[in-house]
């Protein structure tokens, strides 16, 4: 069994993976073979659960490799909140929305705007939103949401394992510049939450 998540990335990936390596009964990681090409991008151990936004662009090789029998989560969090964080990442070598703007689109000369960080959001989620569509295990859960959702997903795939600090992770900043959004959201009701049903 192998759960992946596709995003756009910039909405929670990072926490994710990070939250469900407190679970015994699956590993966990994000974009851990990103850096890989062939047979070896997709070569999964099983029960792990992989976080990586690139995943949305070899949806095709996915599905041949791995079809209906994996879990798939799309993980969405508000597009202007996701261009916000995406727009201060311009300058960053391997930033993904230039790659669109300038290799996608062959635009290098176009200014960076949240226009076009819009306009990959729009076409990564129609990516994804697509790929699911005939999928029979698909789980989608919002960044915004996840106090309730993440509880729901644990409970989905089964997950065993310290469950209280994986909750804990959604609290702690992981990967980010901007104020953190769990902590401001959360007060501890995700916790209590998760302490109650285990």
């Amino acid at each position: 069994m192998r759960v992946f998540v596709l995003s756009t990335g910039r909405c929670g990936s990072t926490t994710f993976a990070r939250a469900c390596k407190h679970l015994t009964n699956y590993s966990s990681g994000h974009e851990t073979r990103s850096h890989l090409k062939g047979p070896e991008r997709l070569a999964y151990a099983d029960n792990h659960i992989e976080c990586d936004n690139r995943l949305s662009w070899l949806l095709g090789r996915v599905d041949e490799r791995f079809g209906d029998d994996a879990y798939y989560v799309h993980l969405l969090r508000d597009p202007a909140q996701v261009a916000r964080s995406y727009n201060r990442r311009w300058k960053k070598r391997t930033s993904i929305v230039k790659a669109y703007r300038d290799g996608i689109h062959m635009s290098p000369g176009e200014p960076n705007s949240e226009e076009w960080i819009l306009e990959f959001i729009d076409t990564v989620t129609k990516n994804i939103e697509l790929f699911v569509a005939n999928k029979s295990k698909v789980f989608t859960l919002r960044m915004e949401d996840a106090e309730q959702e993440f509880p729901k997903f644990l409970d989905w795939i089964g997950a065993q394992g310290d469950l209280v600090a994986a909750a804990n992770e959604w609290s702690i900043r992981h990967n980010a510049r901007e104020t953190n959004f769990w902590r401001r959201s959360f007060n501890g009701k995700f916790i209590r939450q998760l302490r109650k049903s285990a």
